[in-house]
């Protein structure tokens, strides 16, 4: 069997993939099934080591980006995609594969095209609140449609649609019990706030961190992942921020968090501050921890906003509003929130209640159902 995965350029299309793939290695090995051919097209690789670990073949495409304001690139990658979507045909051709995956995205436009025109069975899954451009055009012929949140129904048709959650890495699933403090060179009981932007880091939440960053050592310890582009700013102005501090040693600076580090945050972490992309979202929740989640102001039809209240309304995160953030805000959220530890478990279960821990499991069983019968 083979089965061609593709995706947008993010983290949050690239790891529910791998997740699936997970997923379908060990379904394999443990029903002694013929060993799956699996294939991520895409731009770029995104995380080479996790393709590599799970024996992914990578094919590159070439994929033009829509974007939401004018720019003279969308004439340059208006030709970009109609090239992409020739080549990547017949690319999908000569690998001919018995199911097609796609977690959407700009990336993944030429995989889904060329599965219509050749008759390929289309899986896709949406991870937000609202369906993206790619995802919305795909519902119209794809075999069957996998959603996160219980809102994204109304924009797909009904009877091939299923609420399963977003597919989280197995190794979220376990969770870090022990000797994450000690992984992460914490101490022992100072409470830990684990602040992420999401897989490239979100400069808003780091200006406004580094702003209040001297307050917050004096009582808490701080994980921060600020994405890769900006490791350089960051450390450079936070190093002059806590020059004279004498809790400096509490902040803990990231570009990236590779998986165990980020499995160890999670678990290490009293509260997680974060942005509100469907992934980043049900990894805090199979983390089980409480949380305040900060929208991307104009994200793609809003998604970011609508996911953060759409989990708010589960009673699993408080939400702050990106225009209305100051470090002062933020600050006063934070310990509220730790100060009250009877609300910091009812979000813990609430968080838990919510995430989907048989997600990629259950679109794995349906990519072989689908592989199989179209064989």
């Amino acid at each position: 069997m083979k089965i061609i995965f593709t995706g947008g350029g993010t983290g949050g299309h690239f790891y529910p993939n791998i997740a699936v793939i997970e997923s379908l290695r060990e379904i394999s090995e443990k029903n002694k099934l013929v060993d799956i051919d699996m294939i991520y097209m895409s731009d770029y690789k995104y995380d080479e080591t996790a393709l590599f670990e799970n024996r992914v073949r990578f094919i590159k495409i070439s994929a033009g980006k829509v974007r939401r304001y004018f720019s003279l690139l969308n004439v340059v990658d208006f030709f970009k995609t109609g090239i992409g979507i020739l080549t990547t045909t017949l690319k999908v051709y000569s690998n001919f594969p018995d199911v097609i995956f796609s977690k959407g995205g700009y990336a993944a436009f030429p995989v889904v095209v060329a599965a219509k025109i050749l008759g390929i069975p289309l899986v896709i899954h949406e991870s937000d609140s609202v369906p993206g451009k790619v995802n919305m055009y795909a519902g119209k012929f794809a075999k069957k449609i996998a959603i996160s949140f219980p809102s994204a129904a109304k924009y797909f048709p009904k009877e091939k649609t299923a609420l399963i959650g977003v597919p989280i890495r197995k190794e979220f699933l376990i969770g870090a019990r022990e000797g994450a403090r000690q992984f992460l060179g914490l101490e022992e009981n100072t409470p830990v706030i684990f602040i992420i932007g999401g897989s490239q880091g979100a400069q808003p939440i780091n200006d406004i961190l580094l702003d209040g960053l001297e307050d917050l050592v004096k009582d808490y310890q701080v994980i921060h992942q600020c994405g890769k582009n900006n490791l350089k700013d960051v450390k450079g102005r936070s190093s002059v921020i806590l020059e004279k501090s004498s809790n400096k040693s509490r902040y803990h600076l990231f570009d990236f968090l590779n998986k165990d580090a980020l499995r160890m945050s999670y678990s290490a972490a009293d509260l997680v501050v974060s942005r509100a992309g469907g992934t980043s979202i049900f990894e805090i929740a199979i983390s089980g921890k409480p949380s305040i989640l900060i929208p991307l102001e104009n994200s793609g039809q809003d998604h970011q906003k609508n996911n953060a209240y759409d989990y708010a309304a589960a009673g699993a995160c408080d939400v702050l509003e990106q225009t209305n953030l100051t470090p002062h805000l933020l600050q006063s959220e934070i310990k509220r929130l730790l100060a009250d530890k009877p609300k910091l478990e009812k979000m813990s279960k609430a968080a838990l209640a919510f995430a989907r821990p048989d997600a990629a499991e259950k679109i794995a069983q349906e990519l072989i159902r689908l592989g199989i019968e179209h064989k």
